[in-house]
């Protein structure tokens, strides 16, 4: 099973399978394409949460950061403008939903290296989930709770279908 690899072996067998499955060579390859849409979605879920640092780094800008407010930055959250206090409401719930698509992804992806083919909808969910927190982040910024509340909601139900298919997969159902 490509999971039971060392690590090191692991990222040293991956552009080789990817070339065998260029060719059509190779079960391995065609499990680590299957599993991209989830790997990738992990990585951009990853990199929302970074993104959320940036309307909270601009808001503490606006509410004179300084280097003393590294001691307590959590007092400075009644300096912060309005859009900065959602700036932050937005990022601390970024964490919230990374921890719960990390599992989802990591399950349907073993799935997917196990042999489980994916279906169109959980790929499509694991490209959407990123953009979906995206869309959030900036609408709990710009105040529009009804966009937000879409975004939070396609975002879960995403990550409740890369569950299912992770599941599917590893059950064999």
């Amino acid at each position: 099973m490509l999971l039971s690899l060392p690590l090191p072996a692991l990222l040293a067998a991956i552009p080789l399978a990817v070339e065998a499955g260029a060719t059509g060579t190779s079960d391995a390859a065609a499990a680590l394409h299957a599993g991209a849409p989830f790997a990738w979605s992990l990585v951009l879920a990853g990199a929302v949460v970074i993104a959320s640092l940036f309307p909270l780094a601009a808001a503490r800008s606006k509410a004179d950061f300084t280097p003393a407010d590294l001691a307590a930055p959590r007092a400075m959250f009644e300096r912060l403008p309005a859009w900065g206090k959602r700036a932050n409401w937005a990022h601390q719930n970024s964490f919230e939903a990374f921890t719960l698509h990390a599992p989802a992804c990591l399950l349907a992806l073993f799935a997917a290296h196990t042999g489980a083919a994916p279906t169109a909808l959980a790929i499509a969910a694991a490209w959407l989930h990123p953009a979906l927190r995206l869309g959030y982040i900036g609408a709990y910024v710009a105040n529009l709770p009804p966009l937000r509340s879409l975004c939070w909601a396609g975002a879960i139900l995403c990550t409740a279908l890369l569950y299912s298919e992770g599941l599917r997969g590893v059950l064999g159902g």
